[in-house]
């Protein structure tokens, strides 16, 4: 694993959006991984003012996403499809066709994880974005998440839903299931850039490089992964 230490959130937004637009830029046509939450809004914001004055064009981009809450889509200001076109995709060339989440409102859940799945081994990413929780989960692969999974349905910990609840009114309307990517999906990128910033993340960060490879640190798997880069903040590398 490879690991930069940047001084600020800026400078970690910078150099991971570095690592993203040279994927991009050498190929055109890229399936590109992306995450939610407040970590790569730097990077997005990046991308949006390097398309608009360089014009890099993302017209025959693929993305896929990490996850999405269960009960919620577009129709949902809270949800990370939401997010992702208010945040990104609206701002650029990019074809909504090709940009893939899973369906939060789906009829038939087990359906819709096979769905998903199905699409993952066909759109085998280029590169995959990834922040990490303050319990070390990656997307919403808790503690304890076996390392084989692939598309499910999450039951999220109580630390998830209390971290994720400054983004909604109350905790009372945070989601408590959601579909995401398994471990497995993830690391069948080619590459995984993985960020993270501020102290509430540093022991996460140390335990997912210097711990051991556990299930109960999710994100200790990417130690296995032969071409990932982390990117932190000082605060976030603090116990590095």
């Amino acid at each position: 694993m490879e690991i930069i230490i940047t001084k600020n959130y800026d400078e970690l937004s910078e150099k991971a959006s570095k690592i993203m637009l040279d994927v991009i830029k050498n190929n055109p046509s890229a399936v590109i991984g992306l995450a939610t939450g407040t970590s790569p809004l730097g990077l997005y914001n990046n991308l949006i003012k390097d398309h608009k004055e360089n014009g890099t064009s993302y017209k025959d981009i693929k993305t896929v996403n990490l996850d999405e809450y269960m009960g919620l889509d577009i129709s949902s200001n809270q949800s990370y499809v939401y997010f992702m076109r208010e945040n990104l995709f609206n701002h650029l060339d990019i074809n909504l066709n090709n940009t893939h989440i899973e369906n939060g409102k789906a009829e038939d859940p087990a359906k819709e994880c096979e769905r998903y799945n199905n699409l993952l081994h066909s759109l085998k990413q280029d590169i995959q974005l990834l922040g990490i929780g303050s319990d070390g989960h990656i997307a919403f692969n808790e503690p304890n998440t076996p390392f084989g999974s692939e598309t499910h349905i999450a039951d999220l910990t109580e630390s998830t839903i209390k971290d994720n609840s400054r983004l909604f009114n109350s905790i009372d309307e945070v989601p408590t299931k959601a579909y995401t990517m398994g471990l497995k999906n993830i690391m069948n990128a080619k590459k995984i850039l993985i960020i993270a910033n501020g102290k509430n993340k540093a022991k996460a960060v140390s335990d997912m490089v210097n711990g051991k490879i556990t299930e109960e640190v999710p994100a200790s798997i990417l130690q296995l992964h032969p071409n990932c880069t982390l990117i932190v903040d000082e605060d976030a590398g603090s116990l590095l």
